[in-house]
């Protein structure tokens, strides 16, 4: 699988901002945590992700294994290695300065870290040192790196002159990472590559488009998204870049997986573990929900949301959508956090049916977990989904998703079998899709059909992991080829 020398297995780092096992604000913290370990079958592995403090906190102690130097105005810092319970090995980058800050990953209660162009940088650069063999006792051969965070890596290696082929995962396209031109000097760009033939995207730099541009290899998360992003409609003003990209076969679309232990057989998180034609263990979880959330006893449908609560999500659809739910019996319960608009519309909708409707703002696992196990059917009408986990995790739990017929969505739900899908993106397209899994409520034996059908449904890792290997594959046959090494 892609082992181009004899002399040792091929290495292959996995650059990413976030990753589940410490912190995660969507799902690439999920991809991260579980896409890697799914590969070392194959490869020789590792993780680097910044030392935030939800990493550092972790561990006793940290081994120290390379002085990362500072390059412009991107400070030094040390680089740890570290090990996870199941021998992943996952590379730190030691800077309190940039990463051990109260927040997120990206920003506070105030919005975005002023300096996150710096930051993230750092995490590039450190990609592109680890490939120029900073740690002497191991070295990339190739870099897979992961949204704008790392996307300025393969420009690091093609200014230094260094051929070590990457790979660029884009899980969404409207996240640039666009800072202004004053960045260039402390960034250690230089003015040669801002054009439009490098990093220059209208004006301003951008480090997605640096990506795009320099690494050997595009993907992004389902194959009806990497054909939406070639379109102006969903391209974010990189579709031209991108065409070429598929015109040179150097853009591809992997879906996304979920792991084993979204099993409703075995999952400690439910207050009942359920199989397929357990409805009696389904009914329980449901029960569970509506308590939690102070709704009334019913045998109506119920409806759940588990999103971040933004524009990109169709949440004004939802809300829409809530009052055919509740004026035909149904309930409708959400978690999730984003725009205060949504947040405070959402409470007022609670507000306005109390037995009807239940609102937590935050996000909780455990609670998300019972809401899959306990609803009937998942409102997702995202206006752009490059994968979504959630529809999968929905199925797996025997509740029908119903999503707008976009990116992964449209890749993962089966309309009339597994879910409902809708084509236009708007109130009266998600309203009608509603409509039609009321119908299905009433029609008992097609619910239990579709239910059953649903969770049939694995969405393992297995498939990805292979064709990435295959892609790692002929990045190597395309790129510089694997520094032969002493065993």
């Amino acid at each position: 699988m892609g082992q181009a020398s004899p002399l040792h297995q091929p290495r292959i780092l996995f650059a990413t901002p976030e990753m589940a096992d410490f912190v995660k604000t969507g799902g690439l913290g999920e991809v991260a945590a579980s896409l890697p370990r799914a590969i070392r079958r194959h490869y020789d592995i590792r993780i680097l992700i910044p030392g935030y403090r939800q990493v550092v906190e972790r561990y006793d102690h940290i081994p120290v294994v390379a002085q990362l130097p500072g390059h412009a105005g991107i400070p030094p810092c040390e680089l740890g290695l570290v090990e996870s319970g199941d021998g992943l090995q996952i590379y730190v980058l030691l800077s309190p300065e940039l990463y051990q800050r109260d927040g997120s990953p990206y920003g506070d209660a105030q919005g975005d870290f002023s300096d996150n162009d710096l930051r993230f940088a750092r995490l590039s650069l450190a990609a592109a040192e680890i490939a120029r063999g900073v740690d002497p006792t191991w070295s990339a051969d190739l870099l897979h790196l992961n949204d704008w965070q790392a996307a300025l890596a393969p420009a690091y290696l093609a200014w230094a002159g260094l051929r070590v082929p990457s790979i660029l995962t884009v899980h969404n396209l409207a996240y640039q990472g666009l800072f202004s031109r004053d960045a260039l000097g402390r960034l250690g760009v230089p003015d040669h590559a801002f054009q439009m033939d490098g990093v220059e995207f209208y004006g301003q730099l951008s480090f997605l488009k640096a990506g795009l541009y320099y690494a050997s290899h595009v993907t992004t998360v389902s194959d009806t998204y990497a054909r939406e992003i070639t379109t102006p409609g969903a391209g974010c003003g990189l579709d031209g870049l991108l065409r070429t990209r598929a015109s040179q076969g150097r853009l591809a679309g992997i879906l996304n997986g979920i792991d084993e232990s979204w099993d409703p057989r075995t999952d400690p998180h439910l207050a009942t573990r359920f199989e397929a034609d357990d409805w009696k263990g389904k009914r329980a979880n449901a029960e569970t929900v509506r308590r939690q959330f102070g709704l009334a006893v019913s045998r109506g449908p119920l409806f759940a949301i588990v999103s971040r609560l933004v524009h990109q999500k169709g949440i004004d659809l939802s809300l829409a959508a809530a009052e055919t739910i509740v004026s035909e019996g149904g309930q409708l319960v959400v978690i999730g956090q984003g725009e205060s608009r949504f947040e405070d519309a959402l409470r007022d909708l609670s507000r306005r049916h109390p037995d009807a409707v239940g609102v937590h703002v935050g996000f909780n696992e455990q609670d998300a977990r019972r809401m899959f196990a306990g609803s009937d059917f998942l409102l997702m009408p995202s206006r752009f989904e490059p994968c979504g986990l959630a529809q999968m995790y929905a199925q797996r739990f025997g509740s029908l998703p119903i999503v707008h017929r976009t990116g992964g969505l449209a890749d993962t739900v089966e309309d009339g079998v597994t879910g409902f899908t809708f084509s236009e993106s708007s109130a009266c397209g998600l309203s009608g899709a509603v409509r039609r899994a009321l119908d299905t409520f009433a029609q008992k034996k097609r619910l239990n059909v579709m239910r059953r059908t649903a969770m049939s449904r694995t969405f393992g890792w297995d498939e990805a992991a292979t064709t990435y290997a295959s892609l790692y594959a002929r990045a190597f046959g395309n790129g510089a080829g694997l520094r032969a090494r002493a065993a």
